[in-house]
């Protein structure tokens, strides 16, 4: 079964998101990430994996009644954005909530795993169901 797992950010806080890790903090969390990507990759179930541009670079498309699309720069919504996904083919939910739960870990500031909530999101083979 495909599963997404999403990490959301608040929005106004994207530029500080690693405001107070030290520079051995962000290589832990780097190092935290490609450890679980290797581990998917080897397992077969990583399909994809993708960090996201800051609200900086997002724009908001919207069609005008007339078709013409009416572009806006920045999030369609204040409050949480996808800061990044992992779209896994894994053989059950449960083990989609242990991969979100290890994403979740990531270590912080100081190395104190951030317990950060995590989405996860079936994708039906069927997209009508």
């Amino acid at each position: 079964m495909l599963y997404m797992i999403q990490i959301n950010v608040e929005a106004d806080s994207w530029d500080g998101a690693t405001a107070g890790y030290s520079e051995d903090d962000t290589k832990a969390m780097f190092a935290h990430m490609g450890t679980l990507n290797d581990e998917l990759t080897a397992a077969g179930e990583m399909v994809e994996v993708r960090g996201l541009g800051g609200p900086g670079l997002a724009k908001t498309v919207r069609a005008s009644t007339d078709g013409a699309p009416q572009v806006t720069a920045g999030p369609s919504r204040k409050g949480g954005i996808l800061a990044g996904y992992w779209v896994v083919d894994v053989a059950s939910e449960e083990r989609a909530i242990e991969i979100a739960a290890r994403v979740s870990a990531c270590p912080g500031p100081g190395g104190t795993p951030c317990n950060d909530p995590i989405e996860i999101h079936a994708i039906p083979a069927d997209p009508t169901a």
